[in-house]
Order: C-alpha cells, then sequence, then structure tokens
C-alpha cells in the first residue's frame, strides 16, 4: 500500500503516455500509481498520509543543468555583489562586511558587474586597499575574472614582472603594474594561495544550500567544475561526506575537471560510478571566457575593437588530447563554449573524436552554445550532442550583447532553433554567474524579455520556447543529459518520487498576456525528494 498519497490535483507529468494525471501514489522512495484519484486512492490504507492539494500544479522535482553548487553554496556566505549598483557601494559592502571564509583569514566575495553601474568602471586593486586589511579576492559575476587586492597579489608573486600565464591576462595600470584584475587562468594563480576552507563550516554550507534548492523545487543538479581551479576535490569529498551520512538530499551529477584527468586514469574510475545521489557524471573542459568579461573566442572581432578575438583558454591540440583521453576511460565530454569560434572548434573537436569512438551512453554536451555561426547551428544534433543552455542569460545579456557583438548579436541564445534542429536541451541557471531561480528561467525562455520591461518585444521572438518546451528542459531534458531518465524527469511509475508543487497553474497565467512577472514570482508549495517532504509551505 502507499506511504503517501497526493489527490485532488493537477499532475503535469513529462510523459507523453500519460500527460496529464489526478493523483500520485508513493511507496517509500518510489513513485507506485499516477493516475486518476479514484484509482490511486484505492491503494490507501489507515497508515497512508492523504494530501488535498485542492487542484495545484504538481511537476516532477526540477533538475539545473548547468549550477556550479559548491561556488552557488559558498557564495550565499560571501560578501554578496550581485545587486551593487554601483562601486562605491561595493566598496561599502566589503569595507562593513564581518563574514567568515571558513576560517581561512581571507575575505571574499562574488557577483560585482561593472556593466550594469551607472559608471562603467571596473574595481581595481587601488580601490580594494583602502576597505580591506587581509587578502582578498571578489569574482565577476561570469566568474571569469576576479579583482584582489595587493596583499593577495603579493601572496601569489604577482608583480610588474610577472607574465600572462597561459589562458590567462594579468591586467596593469599605465605604469605597467598589475592593477588587481585578473581574467581567466590568471584567478589561479591567486586561488592557489589560499587555504582550504573548514570542513565543518563546508558541509553547514552545503546543507543550508540544498534546504534553498528544495525551496525553489530544485531536487537535482548537474555540478559544473571551473577550469583548473582546486574547488573538484574539495567539493567531490564533502558530496560524499553528506552521502554517507545520508544527508545528500539531492542528486547530483559531479563533474570532473579536465586537468584531473591524470588521477582518475590512475584510479581506473568511470562515468556513472556512483549511486541514485551522487554520480560522476562528464569530464569537463574549457574553451574560452565570456561575453562580459570580452574573452568569448570570436571568429570576427568584439564591436569597437579591430583586433580583440577573445581568449582560447585550452588551445585546439589540448582540446583533442583531452577529448581522446576522456573517451578511452569511457567518460562523457562537457565542454564550454560561449563564443561562435569556440562553438566551432568544439564541433570539429567532437566531429574528429566520432570517428574514432562510439557515442557514449551518456551524451557528450556543450555548456552555453551562447553565440553559433549559422552554418554550425545544426551540427549538435547530427552529433547527438546536449545543448546545455541558460534561458537566464538571455535577459542578462540583451544590452551586453549589443554592445558587443553588435548585428552578430542574433546568433546569441538560438534556443529554438537549437531545439528545432533535433538538439536535447537540457536547461541550467549557471548559478552563481546568474540568478538560480528556475522560474526566471521559465520566464526568460518564454518571453525573453526582462520582467520589468514587459511592454518591450521579445529579444528575438523566433527563438521563444513553450512552456511544454521549457518544463521538460528542466525535467526529463536535464535527466536525459546525466543518464538519469530511468530515474528521474517524468512523474511515472517506478522512478524516484522526486515532485514541486507550485502555487499557481503555470498553464493558465501563460496564457494571460504580458503575465512574465506571475511566472517568474512562482513560489513551491512544497517539495518531494525520495518520498519525504523536504518542505512544505502548504
Amino acid at each position: 500500500m502507499a506511504d503517501l498519497i497526493l489527490h485532488n490535483a493537477k499532475v503535469y507529468t513529462v510523459n507523453s503516455n500519460q500527460p496529464w494525471a489526478e493523483a500520485i501514489a508513493i511507496q517509500g522512495s518510489r513513485i507506485i500509481a499516477v493516475g486518476d484519484n479514484s484509482s490511486v486512492l484505492a491503494l490507501a490504507d489507515d497508515q497512508t498520509q492523504q494530501i488535498n492539494l485542492e487542484g495545484r500544479l504538481v511537476l516532477p522535482g526540477l533538475c539545473d543543468a548547468h549550477i556550479h553548487f559548491y561556488d552557488w553554496a559558498l557564495s550565499q556566505r560571501l560578501v554578496p555583489l550581485a545587486d551593487c549598483s554601483s562601486k562605491a557601494e561595493m566598496m561599502s559592502r566589503i569595507q562593513n562586511w564581518n563574514g567568515d571564509f571558513g576560517s581561512t583569514g581571507w575575505i571574499a566575495g562574488r557577483g560585482w558587474n561593472e556593466t550594469v553601474w551607472d559608471s562603467i568602471e571596473e574595481p581595481t586593486k587601488y580601490d580594494l586597499d583602502q576597505v580591506t586589511n587581509q587578502p582578498a579576492i571578489f569574482w565577476r559575476a561570469d566568474m571569469h575574472s576576479a579583482v584582489v587586492n595587493s596583499q593577495a597579489l603579493q601572496l601569489a608573486g604577482i608583480d610588474k614582472n610577472r607574465l600572462d600565464p597561459e589562458g590567462g591576462l594579468i591586467e596593469r595600470d599605465a605604469n605597467g603594474e598589475p592593477n588587481g584584475i585578473l581574467r581567466e587562468l590568471a584567478v589561479n594563480l591567486v586561488m592557489e594561495q589560499m587555504p582550504k576552507p573548514d570542513t565543518k563550516w563546508l558541509d553547514e554550507t552545503l546543507t543550508d544550500a540544498m534546504v534553498e534548492l528544495h525551496r525553489m523545487g530544485i531536487t537535482a543538479v548537474h555540478d559544473q567544475r571551473m577550469k583548473d581551479q582546486l574547488e573538484g576535490p574539495m567539493a567531490l569529498g564533502a558530496y560524499q561526506r553528506l552521502n554517507q551520512q545520508n544527508n545528500l538530499k539531492i542528486r547530483l551529477n559531479c563533474n570532473i575537471a579536465a586537468h584531473d584527468l591524470p588521477s582518475v586514469t590512475a584510479l581506473g574510475l568511470s562515468s556513472g560510478l556512483g549511486d541514485d545521489y551522487l554520480r560522476l557524471g562528464h569530464i569537463k573542459l574549457f574553451t574560452d571566457g565570456t561575453l562580459g568579461s570580452r574573452t568569448a573566442w570570436m571568429l570576427e572581432p568584439f564591436e569597437g575593437s579591430s583586433d580583440n578575438f577573445g581568449i582560447n583558454v585550452t588551445t585546439p591540440e589540448q582540446i583533442k588530447q583531452e577529448f581522446e583521453q576522456a573517451a578511452e576511460l569511457g567518460f562523457p565530454i562537457s565542454i564550454h563554449a560561449i563564443g561562435d569560434r569556440a562553438n566551432r572548434e568544439v564541433l570539429n573537436a567532437f566531429e574528429s573524436l566520432l570517428e574514432q569512438f562510439e557515442q557514449p551512453h551518456i551524451p557528450h554536451r556543450i555548456e552555453h552554445v551562447q553565440t553559433i555561426h549559422p552554418d554550425d547551428l545544426s551540427r549538435l544534433a547530427k552529433m547527438k550532442l546536449t545543448a546545455s543552455v541558460q534561458p537566464a542569460h538571455t535577459i542578462d545579456d540583451i544590452d551586453l550583447a549589443e554592445i558587443r557583438l553588435g548585428s552578430r548579436s542574433n546568433r546569441a541564445y538560438n534556443f529554438r532553433s537549437l531545439l528545432d534542429s533535433g538538439a536535447l536541451l537540457a536547461l541550467g541557471s549557471d548559478a552563481p554567474v546568474a540568478n538560480i531561480s528556475p522560474f526566471l528561467g521559465l520566464h526568460a525562455g518564454l518571453y525573453r524579455q526582462r520582467v520589468n520591461q514587459m511592454s518591450k518585444p521579445a529579444w528575438l521572438p523566433d527563438e521563444c520556447l513553450t512552456l511544454e518546451q521549457l518544463i521538460e528542459g528542466y525535467t526529463l531534458g536535464a535527466a536525459k543529459a546525466a543518464g538519469w531518465q530511468s530515474v528521474i524527469g517524468s512523474i511515472e511509475k517506478g522512478k524516484r518520487a522526486d515532485l514541486t508543487v507550485l502555487d499557481r497553474d503555470l498553464f493558465e497565467v501563460t496564457q494571460q498576456a504580458n503575465q512574465g512577472d506571475e511566472v517568474s514570482t512562482t513560489s513551491v508549495l512544497m517539495t518531494i525528494f525520495d518520498g519525504k517532504i523536504v518542505f512544505k509551505q502548504l
């Protein structure tokens, strides 16, 4: 008999054979029945908990297919800079911060973005030195640049004579002195000097972050790595500790950074190692940077420049080598590509790889596919590659794309074109780079316009997605991208009971004119993970 029954609901199953239902029966961690009220309620006995949802919408538990979960969790305890409206506000917030970064003795923060300030002027070490008295690092919103103070530069040995590292850039002032701004792999010079955070602090931070995920209906994530940084082993170690203690309350597909391939090879690890809570996923590589930092690798220079084509942070030769290493170990590949040159080179590399190796059980994927030349767009589907894209970036970058790309901005965020070409879409947030809310992501994918500017037309309206397509991208599409489609992603008998109950019927809301704010402000009333209620505000 059932342990829990949800009934009198509007259940969108994301199962094409039975898209709608009224009730769900759960036994232990599994769904044992999906159907009409009477047939499902017949599975109840005196011990069954029954919840009348009074017609509310139920979806599968949501999956964020691209999140830097470890970094996002830490960012909840660092200096919050995403909503700063000026450099002065950023400095004031840093000066008044009294938080602790895991007993490291450093002060750190994330999220500054000079392009949304009234005066577009990046912070430097000269600004930080006035408000800090300990080593300090503050990541830009895109996490591909950071600003550090003089103490941090000194610890990293970065001075006037230090050359730029391969794949990185040390910004300098008029006298040739490092000004504190580090781009791409140059950030790692400072990161390598930072002590590891306290284990107890780290585990508490991750546990608190899972509670926040449940509040948003998220029950699974694909955890992404940053290039050549050292967070991978610390993250995986923490996830294993939590899992062994039965405290990992999300399903976590964990990527491995390409620079850890020697260790993976030595240990004989393979993709899929783990269980239904924690699994090793893809080998993660990076091709380039970002639009915001002007480090995306482009076929043509950025607007206003004749020679800035961005940064290629991993050479095509190294990509080919690491692709083959990963394939020999049986790992699928996940690779970051923002610029149209980056995407073309990645597609060429996959084309070469698939001439030597069979398609993996879990599909290879490109992270972001942010700008892509029309000649390359259909190539993902032909090679059965996942397009791992983040709808919220669309509305974040409406103005930025015009500034950086000019007339080429129509190549940005071509979600509908990718889907129509036959590519699998897996949707995520890219938090902490962007807002983690899946409902803001739904809004962005539906309307391609900022919430507070809905009177304006959609940006490239032909690229808007339907609600059904978006929900699938956050559920079954994301599950397929991780090889988890038999476990989660739809509400079906035999699958894990991961569910979310919403405070409004999105299918009704989206039939109304200009109701994007109603989508973005959706609240979760209940989240069920593994058959247990982990969040409830009914």
